[in-house]
């Protein structure tokens, strides 16, 4: 008997916590310095509404460089009512790290109480997917491209089982997006897969995880990533060039032009670490890629040199900018994120 009123207590107070946070995140406030009910709910309580903003971390690193840091805060103070959800490769079950974590960037991004992080368990999440398959073929350690591929497919089964709004780590929010089911031109009749949105169970994720698997290969860069969103919106759309900043539609999904996430397409990258006579305002921007892919040259965010990266920074992720930027300077402690 004493077993089965435990078990009840437990769901009571899951189910309060739940209620608790939704109530929480209606204030508006980014950071909580109790953020108790946090400890309670699973990657399922909080992701069950398909509004989650999802970012995913495939290395096994458990320091998030400041880019990184910067994507997520910029995500939880534009989207201060819904999560903000962290999946990392690092983690366990067993690993705990939360606003008191040695990891100082971890940290903070625990510290914003609409921010959550769990464990990325690609095995688990592959499940009752056209992945699954793939996963137990696939030799990882013979993959050249294992990172950017594993993120590939992590991002496509996290948005069919959950819903939501994907976000590569390089990615800093500065509006609302205002559509649902979207794909992000980077280019002229180009899709980028570092940015889209779809509620859960949504058929064109399905039929993206089925491509994945039938034309899989691992040894061109991108197959399975921006050319796959590209040759799926193709095989349904009659793609055609922008006129002005409206977006393409076909079968209920937008397709945003280039300038909405790309204002600065990827050959014109450093522009982003250079100082300029007037910053421009993106105005026609939800928000910017950074194309941190490209930095071979591991360009960073250095506090005082007024380049257009250290002001996104300070207006987007401030937070991140006083602690990790400005906290640091001297420290030598700039390392930028290398994978996205």
């Amino acid at each position: 008997m004493l077993k089965e009123i435990q078990i009840v207590l437990c769901f009571f107070f899951v189910f309060l916590f739940a209620i608790l946070y939704e109530l929480s995140l209606q204030s508006g406030f980014v950071f909580s310095y109790t953020p108790i009910t946090k400890g309670f709910l699973t990657q399922e309580d909080v992701m069950s509404q398909s509004r989650s903003i999802i970012f995913v971390e495939t290395t096994d690193r458990l320091e998030p460089p400041p880019l990184v840091s910067c994507s997520v805060e910029s995500a939880a103070r534009i989207y201060h009512d819904r999560p903000v959800v962290f999946f990392m490769k690092g983690l366990n079950n067993s690993t705990w790290l939360d606003s008191n974590s040695t990891y100082k960037a971890f940290s903070l991004s625990s510290a914003m109480k609409n921010v959550f992080i769990f464990p990325l368990q690609m095995e688990t999440l592959f499940q009752e997917t056209p992945l699954v398959t793939w996963y137990h073929k696939v030799n990882a350690t013979q993959e050249k491209h294992w990172v950017h591929i594993s993120s590939d497919a992590s991002r496509l089964a996290l948005i069919w089982k959950y819903g939501g709004i994907y976000m590569d780590t390089d990615v800093i929010s500065i509006r609302p997006i205002p559509v649902a089911n979207f794909l992000a031109s980077q280019a002229s009749q180009i899709s980028s897969n570092g940015i889209f949105g779809f509620p859960h169970h949504h058929w064109f994720i399905w039929d993206c995880m089925k491509d994945f698997v039938q034309n899989y290969n691992g040894h061109i860069w991108g197959n399975q990533g921006p050319f796959l969103m590209t040759r799926r919106l193709r095989a349904l759309c009659n793609l055609t060039d922008f006129h002005n900043v409206e977006h393409q539609s076909c079968q209920n999904i937008s397709f945003l032009h280039p300038q909405r996430f790309y204002p600065i397409p990827y050959p014109a990258w450093r522009q982003y670490y250079e100082v300029w006579d007037t910053n421009p305002d993106f105005n026609d921007s939800y928000a910017l890629h950074l194309w941190n892919f490209m930095n071979k040259e591991h360009k960073t965010v250095v506090a005082g040199s007024n380049t257009l990266a250290e002001n996104l920074y300070k207006t987007y992720c401030p937070t991140t900018y006083k602690d990790l930027i400005q906290g640091t300077e001297g420290s030598g402690n700039t390392q930028q994120n290398k994978i996205e």
